[in-house]
C-alpha cells in the first residue's frame, strides 16, 4: 500500500529490487498544454520596444496633465489674490500671512512660499486671458513661466517666447539663452504657425516637465521622498558644481556600496576623473572635522584601489567636506606617489598640489555649494535616525514612509522630540535643497542647526547620549 502511494506521488518506489524515482508529469503536460517554443529574438525585441513606447507615452501624458493642473492652480490662486486685494483693500502683507498658513497646512509643497505666491499674483496679472493660459502657458513648467515674467515685460513678446518654447521643446536654459540673445527682435514679432499642441515627448522641455519638483510637491510626493531621491538631491548640487567647472569628472554613484571583510560600507559620492585617470571619493560631514575622518577615508580609498582600480588607473583621490565654525573645511586625501602602491598611506591636506589645481575643485568652489549639500545630507541623516528610532520602539514603517508621516506618528505616540515643530518648519527648505533648488545659504545653515538639535534630542531619547549632527 505504501508502494502504491509512493508511485502515485511520483516519489521513490521499489522497482526490480532497486530504488528509483519516477518523474511526475509537469503541470503543462497534465493540462495538455503545448510545449514551450524558443522565443524569437526579433519578435520579442519588437514587443519590448512597443511596451516601452506605450509606457513612455503614458508617462508623458500624465506629466503634462499634472503640470497643466498645477499651472492652472497657480493662476487661480494669483487671480484670487488680485481680486481680494482689489475688493478688500488688502496690502502686500497678506501674502506673507497666506504663505505661513498654507505652509503649515501643506508642509510638503515647496511652491507655497511668499516669493512664489507673489509670482502667482504677477502670473495672473500678466496673463488675464484664461483661454490663453489653458491653451499655451499651462503647457510650460512653472520655472519657464517665472523666467518669462522676470525677463520679458512686453505681453506680445512674452507670448511669442511661450509659443516658441513649446513649438521647439526648449529647456529653461535654452529659453533663457534665446531671451538673452534677443531672438524675438532678430526673427520678427509675427507669430509663426503654431503647429504643435503639446511638447514633443523627447524634447528637453518634456523631460523638464517630467522631473519638475513643483509637480512632485503638488502631488504630495515632496516629503515622501525615498532615501535614493534624497541622494539624488545631494549629488545634484555637487554635480552641478562639478559639471559647471568642467574639470573632467564622470559620476559613478552615490551611497556606492563596497563589501570589505564581510562588512557593508557606503561611499557618499564616487566619481571617475577622465583626465587624471583615477577614482575620486567624496565624503560629506555636517560637523566639525575630526581626526578619525582621515582613517575612515584612508580605509575607503584603499578599498576602492583594491576592488575598482584598474592596473592602468592612478591612485584614488579622496575629498572630505566638513562644516567649520565659520567656513567650509576641505581636506584632500592623496597617496604618497614616492612609495609603492601597497605601502603608501593616504595623507589629508588642506591644499592641492600645483599639478592638481587645474583638475580638482578648490576650497572656494566647494564652499559655494556646501550649504545646500549639507542640508540634503542632514535630511538623509534625520530620516535614517527616525527609521532606527521607530524600529527600536517596535513600529518601524512596513512601506516607504516620508519624513513628515514619521514625525506625525511619533507625535501620535507622544515620542516626538521637543524640536519637532521647528523641524517641520524647516522641512520645506530641506525639500527644496533635496530637489536641487537654490536655497539662501543663511537659511540653509539655520535649517542644519535645527536638524542637529533634533538629532541630538532623538539620540538622547534612544539613550545613547548626544550626537553632533552625524548618525552614522
Amino acid at each position: 500500500m505504501g508502494q502504491v502511494r509512493a508511485r502515485h506521488a511520483g516519489e521513490e518506489a521499489l522497482e526490480g529490487g532497486r530504488v528509483s524515482k519516477r518523474p511526475s508529469k509537469s503541470l503543462s503536460a497534465r493540462k495538455g498544454a503545448k510545449p514551450t517554443t524558443e522565443i524569437d529574438a526579433q519578435s520579442y525585441s519588437a514587443f519590448v520596444s512597443d511596451v516601452k513606447r506605450k509606457i513612455a507615452e503614458a508617462r508623458h501624458r500624465a506629466a503634462l496633465s499634472v503640470n497643466r493642473e498645477l499651472i492652472l492652480l497657480y493662476w487661480n490662486i494669483g487671480r484670487d489674490i488680485l481680486a481680494r486685494q482689489d475688493r478688500e483693500g488688502w496690502g502686500a502683507k497678506v501674502i506673507d500671512r497666506l504663505a505661513d498658513d498654507l505652509g503649515r497646512a501643506f508642509p510638503e509643497m515647496t511652491g507655497l512660499s511668499a516669493r512664489n505666491l507673489k509670482y502667482m499674483r504677477a502670473f495672473a496679472e500678466a496673463w488675464p486671458d484664461s483661454g490663453f493660459v489653458q491653451q499655451v502657458v499651462a503647457l510650460l513648467p512653472w520655472g519657464h513661466n517665472v523666467r518669462l515674467l522676470d525677463a520679458v515685460k512686453a505681453p506680445e513678446e512674452r507670448a511669442w517666447y511661450a509659443h516658441q518654447a513649446i513649438e521647439h521643446g526648449w529647456s529653461r536654459n535654452v529659453l533663457i539663452h534665446q531671451i538673452d540673445s534677443n531672438l524675438f527682435a532678430r526673427q520678427g514679432s509675427a507669430l509663426t504657425n503654431f503647429s504643435r499642441t503639446l511638447p514633443a515627448e523627447q524634447s528637453e522641455l518634456a523631460q523638464q516637465i517630467l522631473k519638475d519638483p513643483y509637480t512632485f510637491d503638488f502631488l504630495s510626493l515632496g516629503p515622501e521622498m525615498l532615501e535614493r531621491d534624497l541622494e539624488r538631491g545631494l549629488i545634484e548640487h555637487l554635480r552641478s558644481l562639478i559639471l559647471e567647472l568642467g574639470k573632467g569628472f564622470a559620476f559613478v554613484g552615490s551611497q556606492y556600496y563596497l563589501e570589505v571583510a564581510g562588512q557593508d560600507y557606503y561611499l557618499d559620492l564616487l566619481f571617475y576623473h577622465l583626465r587624471l585617470r583615477c577614482f575620486v571619493v567624496i565624503e560629506l560631514k555636517i560637523e566639525d572635522f575630526k581626526p578619525e575622518f582621515a582613517g575612515k577615508m584612508n580605509f575607503y580609498l584603499s578599498a576602492v584601489d583594491d576592488q575598482l582600480r584598474h592596473r592602468d588607473d592612478q591612485a584614488t583621490i579622496g575629498i572630505v567636506l566638513c562644516k567649520g565654525r565659520n567656513e567650509v573645511i576641505v581636506e584632500y586625501a592623496l597617496r604618497d606617489a614616492s612609495k609603492p602602491m601597497g605601502v603608501a598611506q593616504y595623507q589629508l591636506s588642506p591644499a592641492l598640489p600645483p599639478q592638481l589645481q587645474q583638475d580638482l575643485p578648490t576650497v572656494e568652489e566647494f564652499a559655494r555649494e556646501f550649504p545646500l549639500m549639507s542640508l540634503v545630507k542632514m535630511r538623509m541623516e534625520i530620516e535614517r535616525a527616525l527609521h532606527d528610532f521607530m524600529d527600536d520602539h517596535g513600529f518601524a514603517p512596513t512601506r516607504p514612509t516620508g519624513l513628515s508621516d514619521m514625525l506625525r506618528e511619533l507625535h501620535r505616540r507622544s515620542l516626538a522630540p521637543a524640536s519637532t515643530a521647528q523641524l517641520l518648519d524647516s522641512l520645506r527648505v530641506m525639500n527644496e535643497a533635496a530637489h536641487g533648488m537654490d536655497v539662501d545659504p543663511t537659511t540653509a545653515e539655520q535649517a542644519v542647526d535645527v536638524g542637529t538639535v533634533f538629532l541630538n534630542e532623538l539620540q538622547n531619547l534612544r539613550g545613547n547620549g548626544p550626537v553632533n549632527g552625524e548618525t552614522s
